[in-house]
């Protein structure tokens, strides 16, 4: 299943809008922020899909019946730019426990590239709800890799996938080689993927506007 908030007339259209634009963009707190903000929405649309129990919270005045996810999700996001987007999720499910996994492309001298895993800190899995979040689903390979090597730390019972902005390619490629019990949460598609997999008109590189240029 694949949820697509920007094309519902929301406040969430305005970060859309501001994450893309070049002039904003010149500021790396905003950016950074409004990453922040898109995951606390989708964090909130996440939390209704949950399963819930009934909680006795005692007040001053008496016992209050309340109904509360009956499970944290672990919050799993995609190094460094996910970083922001994770940071929103964690501050709607501030109990979850977190993962934290590197993949980036290996660029070759023929221009073709190979997307490395190298590092990945997680709890155990299985049976949990997992959201892996990271800001841009380009060819959609990196986000599979991630998925299959974190399933190395059990098989969750669902799996929520944020990612802002999407190309149309890239998100057929997640629904083929991913599961059933996998749910996508994007914020716009895009229909153009360049030769060199870069998202048009895309955003530009998620992690070096929030974080500043690599070498």
């Amino acid at each position: 299943m694949v949820h697509v908030l920007g094309t519902q007339n929301s406040i969430f259209n305005q970060y859309i809008s501001e994450i893309r634009d070049i002039n904003i963009q010149k500021d790396s707190m905003r950016f950074r922020r409004n990453l922040e903000r898109m995951g606390e929405i989708i964090a909130y649309e996440i939390s209704k899909t949950l399963k819930y129990e009934m909680l006795e919270v005692t007040t001053s005045l008496g016992i209050a019946s309340v109904s509360v996810p009956a499970q944290q999700p672990v919050i799993a996001t995609i190094l460094r730019a996910g970083l922001p987007l994770h940071q929103g999720i964690l501050n709607y499910f501030d109990k979850g426990q977190n993962a934290f996994i590197s993949a980036y492309r290996k660029h070759h001298k023929d221009g073709s590239f190979d997307i490395q895993v190298e590092y990945m800190a997680s709890p155990e899995l299985t049976d949990k709800i997992l959201i892996l979040s990271d800001p841009m689903l380009a060819t959609g390979s990196s986000m599979v890799l991630t998925y299959q090597a974190l399933i190395n730390r059990g098989v969750p019972a669902h799996t929520h996938i944020v990612s802002l902005i999407a190309s149309s390619e890239g998100l057929e490629y997640a629904k083929k080689h991913l599961p059933q019990n996998v749910t996508l949460w994007v914020g716009a598609i895009d229909e153009e993927l360049t030769a060199q997999s870069y998202i048009v008109p895309g955003l530009g590189d998620a992690g070096d506007l929030a974080f500043g240029v690599k070498i």
